[in-house]
């Protein structure tokens, strides 16, 4: 069996953050509205973790519009995916990941036909051997079904232990992170020049960007046991030194069957000071666990 390496998609592979922006500094330039209150979107975005219908009501209460919402969440959904872009580099890096004999997939949460354009149009379609949408199979990162559904789509047999040479990469702690961690997989967090923002576990591996955690994936071995959360992120795949990965608390809420039926341990992470630049992941703030809602967030 070829080893499994899944993926992130938006802030991963793409950047949606950047076509967010872009969709923003349109939305005012079209409207004559102030070009100084694009920080203001990029705030309330919360990185894509804030449902659209909650961002562009509280846009057309800021401005007064009269424009109905569904006009303006079908401009937003198109806008942004027609500026969505896959950065060659990343491309380059898939290649290679093939090239050495990886299977690949896209794990994202999201709405079914935006994500799905997104992959299409960019050209990960060609390059990966399948992909799942959270929309689609009414279960979000992290529940651990859905990379269990993902390894399916991408032709691995669901019912031999696929998890030993497994691999996640992905750009949000409490989805991809601590999605992989309860699926039983290894993990790549990309930090995009944050600090990690938990102490309860942490990615088997942390890189400045995605061709650097592909790099660090082909070097490392596939064979060896997933890493178990430690006092600090390692930085190079190791073995585990307990038996058991702990599983944050929220984790345990959201998924109470698949979590409780997994040899795991809990622990409830203490608050953690985080830089301003990993807003969306300091505990408290508003859309810190966004990425498990079903049909609006990115992934």
């Amino acid at each position: 069996m070829s080893p499994l390496l899944l993926f992130d998609l938006d802030n991963t592979l793409v950047n949606r953050n950047e076509a967010f922006q872009s969709w923003a500094e349109r939305f005012l330039a079209d409207r004559s509205l102030p070009p100084g209150d694009l920080g203001w979107f990029m705030t309330l975005d919360c990185g894509g973790y804030l449902d659209r219908r909650v961002l562009l009501r509280a846009a057309a209460d800021r401005y007064g519009l009269s424009q109905r919402l569904e006009p303006l969440l079908a401009d937003y959904r198109d806008t942004v995916t027609a500026l969505i872009r896959c950065p060659t580099a990343h491309l380059d890096a898939l290649r290679e990941a093939r090239a050495a004999g990886w299977t690949l997939g896209i794990v994202s949460n999201g709405a079914t036909d935006q994500q799905r354009a997104k992959i299409e149009r960019t050209g990960l379609a060609e390059l990966v051997d399948g992909w799942i949408i959270s929309e689609e199979v009414d279960c979000a990162k992290p529940d651990p079904r859905i990379f269990t559904l993902a390894a399916g789509r991408c032709g691995i047999d669901p019912g031999i232990d696929w998890t030993a040479e497994a691999w996640m990469v992905g750009d949000h702690a409490p989805a991809d992170i601590a999605g992989a961690a309860v699926a039983g997989i290894r993990s790549v967090w990309l930090a995009h020049g944050r600090a990690w923002p938990e102490t309860g576990y942490h990615p088997t591996l942390t890189a400045a960007g995605l061709p650097e955690a592909v790099s660090r994936v082909l070097a490392s071995p596939t064979a060896s046991p997933v890493a178990s959360a430690s006092a600090s992120p390692p930085t190079t795949a190791t073995e585990a030194t307990a038996p058991a990965t702990p599983v944050p608390a929220f984790a345990r809420v959201l998924s109470p069957a698949a979590v409780a039926a997994a040899p795991v341990a809990v622990t409830v992470p203490a608050p953690v000071a985080v830089p301003v630049a990993a807003a969306r992941d300091r505990p408290g703030h508003p859309c810190r666990h966004g990425g498990v809602q079903r049909t609006t967030v990115p992934g």
